[in-house]
């Protein structure tokens, strides 16, 4: 009887070690839902990765507002980048800028400015003025510059966007999305490293008028360095904001706010639900060694091409497994950067994410008789 029931605890014992052997191999992530958000739409992405971590309506087509100057000043970088203008350019201001509705960087018709004032006024101001006139300098007319404006965004991938002028002043067939304006305010962060600063300017001062960035994040919150404020009675209030914390950069969309405070607050708790419940990670060190045949060589060094980033529940990624698939049997000669295959990311049995794969080194042809006895491996 002692010997049956000695018997019936080891099972039982080895049943539970068991199933705390498959819960620490199989560990279970548990998100709490993105928070409530007082807005018609929302987006909130991981910059590096462009996954997107919480939204609602975020292809919905809406009023941009002043978001709009997102887009000019995309455009302007990207000619600034292309050498066709520059930062010290004499501006002349046009009487069609100069009577501008609207938010203002009282700028005079007729008087020459520096280009760089006029961003400053568009970024940090939000004058419509100051838009009109870098539109016209770039363009030669606010008409024309809008072609580039739709230009650029069909080339980002903003499938939801149409512009009709640099400022964001009212147009019946003027419409963007919150997902567009994540992708925009990501690629300006990317493309434009040195000109994205004027995006965390809190004031700036022309004509011996001095304003105050619309942004009240800048203030509050010393991760936050942009982007942009907007708000008409259609569009309602809108906030593109973009922050830096543990290592992640988040760019939060909120747009149909009902008052300025409440798109701070919501953005708030966007960033604040990104930022802790998520992690973003680089996978471009991932790298291993692979056989190649008919090489001096018989192994190569492989890994993911280019800057690659994955965004997971937070400690998830020491969980991950980590497989590799060639496209076919490695043979010589390859070349530094041939593509070799896939890396393959997965969470129990789930696929997370793929990525291409290249020959991080070179495997040079070998001789005659050293081929021969490769193939002879291969047959076999």
């Amino acid at each position: 009887m002692k010997l049956f029931s000695t018997i019936r605890f080891l099972k039982l014992f080895a049943i539970i070690i068991l199933s705390f052997n498959a819960m620490a191999e199989e560990p279970r992530f548990y998100i709490p839902d993105a928070p409530e958000i007082g807005a018609s739409s929302y987006v909130v992405m991981d910059h590096n990765s462009g996954q997107i971590i919480a939204s609602n309506n975020e292809n919905e087509r809406r009023a941009p507002a002043s978001l709009t100057k997102l887009m000019t000043s995309y455009v302007v970088f990207q000619r600034i980048k292309e050498e066709f203008i520059a930062l010290d350019d004499e501006v002349k201001i046009s009487e069609k800028a100069w009577k501008t509705i609207g938010s203002k960087s009282f700028i005079e018709v007729g008087k020459n400015i520096k280009l760089e004032i006029l961003l400053k006024g568009m970024i940090i101001q939000s004058g419509n003025d100051a838009s009109v006139a870098l539109a016209e300098h770039v363009a030669g007319s606010e008409g024309t510059f809008v072609l580039f404006m739709n230009d650029y965004a069909q080339q980002l991938g903003m499938l939801n966007s149409r512009f009709e002028n640099s400022s964001g002043l009212p147009h019946d067939e003027q419409y963007t999305s919150a997902k567009d304006m994540a992708i925009l305010s990501s690629a300006m962060i990317r493309d434009f490293p040195d000109l994205y600063k004027w995006y965390r300017e809190k004031e700036f001062t022309y004509n011996n008028i001095t304003q105050r960035n619309r942004n009240k994040l800048l203030w509050t919150d010393s991760t936050v360095d942009g982007l942009k404020t907007g708000y008409t009675e259609k569009a309602g209030y809108c906030l593109v904001t973009s922050a830096k914390r543990v290592g992640m950069r988040l760019i939060s969309v909120v747009m149909g706010s009902k008052s300025a405070t409440v798109r701070v607050s919501e953005t708030e708790k966007l960033l604040d639900y990104g930022f802790r419940f998520f992690e973003t990670q680089s996978i471009d060190d991932v790298s291993q060694e692979v056989p190649v045949y008919k090489s001096e060589k018989s192994n190569i060094r492989v890994g993911v091409k280019g800057s690659s980033y994955l965004t997971l529940p937070r400690n998830q990624f020491k969980y991950i497994t980590h497989t590799i698939n060639l496209d076919e049997t490695l043979m010589a000669p390859i070349a530094q950067g041939d593509s070799v295959g896939e890396l393959v990311l997965s969470f129990n049995d789930e696929t997370l994410a793929k990525f291409p794969l290249i020959a991080l080194e070179e495997a040079p042809e070998a001789g005659f008789f050293a081929r021969i006895i490769d193939t002879i491996k291969l047959l076999f």
